[in-house]
């Protein structure tokens, strides 16, 4: 009898810093590409057509994608889809042998979002553009990709040190309102001895995910995280109940990336074994 044992494997393809020695792009925006056994995913789209690039150079196919998961609406993380987009059309005229990609995220991921002085900052491409040429599941619910992979989707903020803040404006029945990023969301992954959980800027919080995530999986066991913490010059009062927080875990390490600062990083690794991350950090869970 054959016995399957799962494996995830993720790939950083996007991210504000390059590991050294390795010849990628970097840019201000995230992307990560993530298999399991036969399931192929790709969280965030960064900025540009770095991830297409970078992907290309590790000899990751992108035609190939079950999933393409968007973490929430803002430029860095989802303007690489136009790129995507125009990456899969002509691979589609070419008649090359690709998959059409369920593209899954919150229903907020599309609405239109502008900050001053510096205007648009949601995604570029409208939910019905998509609709024409992916197959689209908006949620605001948990989403069970398989039975290890898990979208939280909307994430409830309990904490009262973190997911407070508005970023710019969201267009919402006819009117621009602050935007909380209420869509911000996140991926869980379920290995024999924990959770592993895949963050995109955690608006939502960090440690609000973790509850959540803990909750829905009904595992308290965290095994790593690896994503953007949404750290940017965070007071103190807030790096150090955020690191009391994640310090209550058996967290066998971390990797904080992409909108976590120098001093938040060095903050958290006087408690917690902070690993370094960038394009081309390959990491693998069983």
């Amino acid at each position: 009898m054959l016995v399957t044992i799962n494996k995830m494997e993720l790939t950083v393809l996007t991210d504000n810093t390059v590991l050294q020695g390795k010849n990628f792009l970097g840019e201000h925006g995230l992307s990560i590409y993530i298999e399991e056994n036969d399931k192929k995913i790709l969280f965030d789209t960064g900025y540009s057509n770095v991830f297409i690039k970078n992907a290309h150079k590790m000899g990751i196919n992108l035609l190939n994608l079950d999933y393409i998961i968007l973490s929430h609406g803002h430029y860095d993380h989802t303007w690489g889809l136009s790129h995507y987009l125009s990456f899969y059309s002509s691979a589609l005229k070419q008649g090359e042998n690709i998959k059409k990609p369920v593209i899954l995220t919150h229903p907020d991921t599309f609405k239109e979002k502008f900050k001053e002085n510096f205007g648009e900052i949601g995604c570029f491409l409208s939910k019905d553009k998509l609709e024409k040429n992916f197959n689209l599941k908006l949620t605001k619910e948990p989403y069970l990709i398989n039975e290890n992979f898990v979208f939280l989707s909307e994430i409830p903020r309990l904490n009262d040190f973190e997911g407070k803040d508005f970023i710019g404006s969201i267009l919402e029945d006819n009117s621009f309102k602050n935007d909380y990023i209420l869509e911000d969301s996140a991926i869980v992954y379920k290995t024999n001895q924990g959770l592993v959980l895949i963050t995109g800027c955690s608006h939502s919080g960090i440690c609000n995910i973790i509850e959540y995530a803990v909750q829905i999986c009904n595992d308290s066991r965290i095994v790593d995280i690896i994503g953007g913490f949404h750290l940017v010059k965070a007071s103190n009062e807030r790096l150090v109940k955020t690191a009391d927080y994640l310090s209550k875990f058996s967290l066998n390490k971390l990797h904080p990336c992409h909108c976590t600062d120098f001093d938040a990083k060095i903050f958290l690794s006087k408690k917690l074994n902070l690993k370094e991350t960038g394009v081309g950090t390959v990491l693998e869970y069983r």
